[in-house]
């Protein structure tokens, strides 16, 4: 895929299974819902909303207008992220087994809608989300700190397939979209609501982005031998067996004792307490890594923590 298959989508006749034929509203909108990617976009909105919990925890304080403009700028950017990916990975997509987590929607692959309708709503809605955001700027609600961080998301998370980077056929993609869900989600939400760029943010966020790694490790395994057949070189078409299963457990490892170093100076002790609920399920999936098509403890792990390590800076926000 290149430049100039896109410009081909974008301005050239319809694809030939779809000569003649009219997609209707309805249709369009349920392929549309279903290449956004629900349960991904739902992850990216806890993420982000992990990112209000700390800003809270941090200024005591909630500001629902920034918050507002905040959640529309970064779900029309993180739609423009899945459609860009439903458009990039078709082939892959064509050659593998479909799950809840891994495989795309299907929509392009069933012919559902033309490919081009992914690119168009990725373009459409990237550009919507900069509107938003810049309108939050000139409005004072946003600091300009919000943009840089936007702007950066959007490039990773389209470069993760998308040419001229790819990511994720260079073996790249993994790191990209733990540190895009895991750091740059929760960034660009305290940057929001905070007013200013806090570095202290993406080392309290280290210990979820480890684990968001290992997520990408799990839900890129069942998809190997597509990937492998069209190119996309994961980690999984990469490395061997035992090599996937030490970097899963270290990266695990890693994490935790992250967590129990930031403790106190960068981390409140209530969040490593509430944190430490993952730790089994993460045991779980390091077991069942490579051994099982999907390893749903390393996935439940990743999502325990998000969701302890929120309701935990919401309560120390709250003083509780």
């Amino acid at each position: 895929m290149c430049y100039t298959e896109v410009y081909f989508l974008l301005t050239e006749a319809p694809e030939p299974a779809f000569m003649g034929a009219q997609v209707s509203l309805r249709t369009l909108a349920v392929g549309l819902w279903r290449m956004s990617r629900p349960l991904p976009l739902l992850s990216a909105i806890l993420a982000w909303l992990l990112g209000i919990s700390i800003a809270f925890g941090t200024i005591k304080t909630l500001e629902m207008t920034s918050l507002v403009w905040g959640l529309a700028a970064m779900l029309l950017v993180s739609l423009s992220i899945h459609y860009a990916n439903e458009f990039a990975d078709h082939v892959t997509d064509s050659l593998t087994t479909r799950t809840i987590y891994s495989g795309g929607s299907g929509v392009i692959t069933e012919g559902i809608v033309p490919r081009k309708i992914a690119i168009q709503a990725a373009l459409t809605t990237l550009t919507a989300g900069f509107l938003v955001q810049t309108v939050a700027i000139l409005t004072g609600h946003h600091p300009w700190s919000a943009m840089a961080i936007l702007v950066i998301g959007a490039a990773g998370g389209w470069m993760y397939s998308m040419p001229p980077l790819r990511l994720a056929w260079r073996g790249l993609g993994e790191a990209t979209n733990a540190l895009l869900g895991g750091m740059m989600l929760p960034l660009h939400a305290c940057t929001t609501l905070m007013g200013c760029l806090d570095l202290r943010v993406p080392l309290a966020c280290l210990p979820f982005t480890l684990l968001c790694f290992n997520n990408l490790l799990a839900v890129t395994w069942p998809d190997r031998k597509a990937d492998a057949q069209a190119g996309k070189m994961t980690l999984a078409t990469r490395w061997r067996l035992g090599s996937l299963r030490r970097l899963h457990n270290i990266v695990g490892v890693i994490s935790f004792v992250a967590l129990l170093l930031l403790v106190g100076t960068i981390i409140p002790i209530t969040v490593v307490v509430m944190s430490l609920a993952a730790l089994p399920l993460m045991v779980w999936g390091g077991l069942a890594y490579t051994r099982r098509e999907i390893a749903t403890g390393t996935i439940y792990a990743m999502a325990v923590m998000m969701l302890a390590q929120s309701a935990a800076w919401l309560m120390v926000g709250l003083g509780v």
